[in-house]
Parts: structure tokens; sequence; C-alpha cells
């Protein structure tokens, strides 16, 4: 028998009810036909009415409680069936109703409440309709680079402003004091790093929905780091190992060249920040960028993404494994306070996990679709056309290139006609004062039509 109850034929039903103890009812669910939706249809008004209505109360009871039971374990069916509103009360505990407030005794009403239309959903809670809109991926893509760049200028300031080691020595950390400081931990952490953005480069190649994976994952990575920029400018922790080698730069030394003398030399030094990605072991050397943990906040967001659109569970452990030594490493080189990575981590997985229970319940939150656009621009603008779970698709490379080749060929065949177009109507007008108009006649023929003046 399926395991869901939306699939059930009526030899489904039936063996569901001599697994009720309803054996009774098989002459009259046969007579009806009842299969597994209208199993789940069934409201009050159907059991005061005949044929349930002839029952004997016991079995009347019996059925009822357990319809109930059963509409209670498959309330997402119910919704995507259009029984039960997103924002209904649902099936209350003392009977069948879909909407104790808009029960009604009539046929009509009745029937009117059991016919609700509710947002378009997939009985499995997948996505209906799934659009690459690539504009909305580059515009991800551009924001978080924006922030990025932002990102390096702040590093820049806080780097100017870290405490003097000499006056403010590291703070006490439970972990820092009782790990030792391992000196090649941190571009271990990198390379960790580095690997988890392969994997998930691989995964963002071959999935077959891919160009909204690059919006989500570069909406969530800007966010992030934009709040970064402002935990890490708004207050100045002292430098958390003796071994770092960190010094303020000389205030007398910034007011000695003019100020866009200055303003050039931030440049020039964020610059190099944003293109080493801020890594250490392409050459950056930062201070003053604790809280909170930069290097954190891409291991987890990698993680949770390739958890996420993947279904093998055994890279999904390696790459939990990945990321929580990467944490460690970060801690053991002595890099960042613990409260650094602990907060990078609390406040990057509570985004993910925030972001994709909106992005995968938006059908069940219209009530609240004017405080999601308040509260949450950005996701209601790049999630405006998704209204469920994006299912683990993948492609393989030969369905990659004929889709690449079909979209060349289409657009090359746009542009080619778009010129063409262009050219005769130049043409046309340059020899022949006459008003002039550009028709396509057919798939393979342009024809030109002159209207002579009159």
């Amino acid at each position: 028998m399926s395991e869901s109850v939306v699939s059930w034929s009526e030899k489904d039903v039936i063996y569901w009810l001599h697994q009720q103890e309803l054996a009774e009812l098989l002459p009259t669910f046969s007579a009806h036909q009842i299969d597994g939706k209208t199993l789940l249809c069934l409201n009050d008004y159907d059991f005061r009415s005949s044929p349930l209505s002839d029952l004997k109360l016991s079995t009347r009871k019996k059925l009822q409680l357990s319809v109930k039971c059963l509409q209670r374990e498959n309330h997402a069916s119910l919704i995507a069936l259009g029984i039960v509103e997103s924002n209904c009360i649902g099936i209350n505990s003392m009977g069948l109703s879909y909407d104790s407030h808009r029960l009604s005794h009539e046929e009509s009403e009745s029937y009117v409440d059991s016919e609700r239309i509710s947002p378009p959903i997939s009985i499995d809670g997948r996505s209906t309709e799934l659009k690459p809109e690539i504009w909305k991926a580059g515009l991800s893509i551009a924001y978080a680079f924006l922030v990025m760049w932002l990102t390096s200028l702040v590093m820049v300031l806080v780097h100017d402003r870290v405490p003097d080691m000499k006056i403010y020595p590291p703070l006490p950390d439970i972990v820092l004091d009782n790990v030792p400081h391992i000196p090649l931990a941190f571009a271990l952490c990198e390379l960790l790093g580095a690997l988890l953005a392969l994997i998930w480069a691989f995964v963002l190649l071959f999935h077959r929905h891919r160009m909204i994976l690059l919006r989500r994952f570069f909406a969530l990575a800007g966010t992030v780091f934009l709040l970064r920029c402002v935990t890490m400018l708004i207050t100045s922790l002292s430098v958390p190992g003796t071994h770092l080698k960190c010094e303020p730069r000389d205030p007398k030394e910034n007011t000695a060249h003019g100020f866009y003398d200055e303003l050039l030399d931030k440049m020039s030094r964020a610059f190099v920040i944003w293109r080493g990605g801020g890594l250490s072991i392409r050459g950056v050397r930062t201070c003053g960028d604790y809280m909170f943990s930069g290097h954190t906040v891409a291991l987890t967001l990698l993680n949770f993404f390739i958890t996420e659109y993947t279904n093998s569970n055994y890279l999904h452990i390696v790459t939990w494994i990945m990321n929580l030594f990467g944490i460690f490493f970060i801690l053991a080189a002595h890099e960042h306070y613990s409260i650094d990575v602990f907060i990078a981590f609390y406040i990057t997985s509570r985004l993910f996990l925030y972001y994709h229970t909106l992005a995968n319940n938006q059908a069940l939150m219209q009530r609240d679709s004017n405080r999601t656009r308040i509260w949450f621009p950005l996701f209601s603008y790049f999630e405006s056309s998704v209204d469920g779970i994006v299912p683990n698709e993948y492609t393989n490379i030969y369905e990659m290139i004929t889709d690449f080749y079909c979209w060349c060929v289409e657009k090359q065949y746009f542009c080619f006609m778009n010129i063409k177009n262009i050219i005769r109507f130049v043409i046309v007008h340059s020899h022949e004062p006459n008003d002039c108009i550009i028709t396509d006649e057919g798939s393979n023929q342009n024809h030109i039509s002159v209207k002579k003046s009159q």
C-alpha cells in the first residue's frame, strides 16, 4: 500500500478498513468508489448525510475517529488539495471541520468550506515552478562582491585601530588558555575551506536548479558579512595571541599625507585584502577583525549548503567533520577568541535555517507576506517565484552540453534576426521616403511591405 494517502486506490482504502476493523463498510465504500483523496475529504456534513448517516452509531463514530486521525497525519496533503487554507485553524479536536468558525449545518456552506483553494503547492511540498531567473543570480553575486569590498575596507579601518599589545594583553579565554598554539593550524583551516568550496562548485555545476542555489548562497553570504562589518567596526578587541605581530598605525603618519593620498592608500590596502579573499595562504595578514570570525562563516555556510542540496549521507558526514575541524584549527591557531567562532557559527546557521524555512513554506505564510517584504526585502525579492522546496535534481555532462548549445543557438538566432531586421529597416528608409512596415511571415522568411503614400 502506498505511503501517501492521496495516492491510495480503492483497494488501498479497503485494506485500510480491514486494519481499522470496519469491514462492514466495504459494500458502502465499494459502491461509492471511495479512494484516498475522497477519504481525506470526508467532513462533518458527509457523516450527517446518507449513506454514512444510515450506519450504526458505533460504526459511524469509529470511522469518524479513524478518518480524523488520518487527516491529522496528512495535514499537508489537505492544504495541497485545497481543502484547508494555509491560514485556517485546521482540524479541530471535536470533529472533522476544516474551520470551526466557518462551520455550517447547510450543505451549500459545507461544500464551499471544503472546496477552498490554497496557495499553489505540491503534495510533497516541492515548488510547483522553478525558474532560473539569471538576473537575480547576477544581482546576488554583485551584492556579495560589493559587501566583500566593504568588508575589506572595514578590515583596513579596524587594523589601524587595533589595541596596543603592550597595553592590552589577550583577554581570558577558556579554550585558548587550554589549547596550545599550533602554527600551521590556520593554513589547514583555509585548505579545508578551499576543499569545501571545490565540493560546492561541483554541486552547483551538476545541480539542475543551480541558479537558485547560486543566488541563495551569495545572498546569505553577503548578508552575514555585511553584519560582520558592523560588529568589527563598533568594538575593537585586543589581539588574541601573543604570536601575532599587530601594531596600530601612528596617527601622525595618517595626518602627514593629504586626505586623498590617505584615501588612496586605504583603497589600495583594501584591494589587496579583497583580491586575496582575506586568506593568509594568499599573503593577507590583518588584525582587529575578530568579532566575528569570517573563516567560520565561510566554513559553516559551505557545509550547510552542501548538506542541504545533496543526498549523500556520507558526504554530509565528511563536510560536517571538515567544518568542525576547521573551527578547531581556528582556535588552535589562536587567531580568534572562542566567542568570535561561536557567534559566527550561530549567526550563520540561524540565518541559513530561517531563510530556507521561509523559502520552503512560503505558500503557508501568505498572511505574513507584507511583514516579510518589510523585514526581509532581499528574501522577498529573490524568492518571490519560489513557493516550496527546491528538489535535489542533477544533470549529466551530456545534458549540460545540450542545454548550453541550445541556449547559444537560440541567442544567436535571436541576435541575427534582430540585426537582419535593423539592416533591412535602415536600407528601406534610406532609399524609399515612403512608410515601411517590417513584418515576419513564417518561420524562415522575412517580408518587407511598403505602403505607398497617397
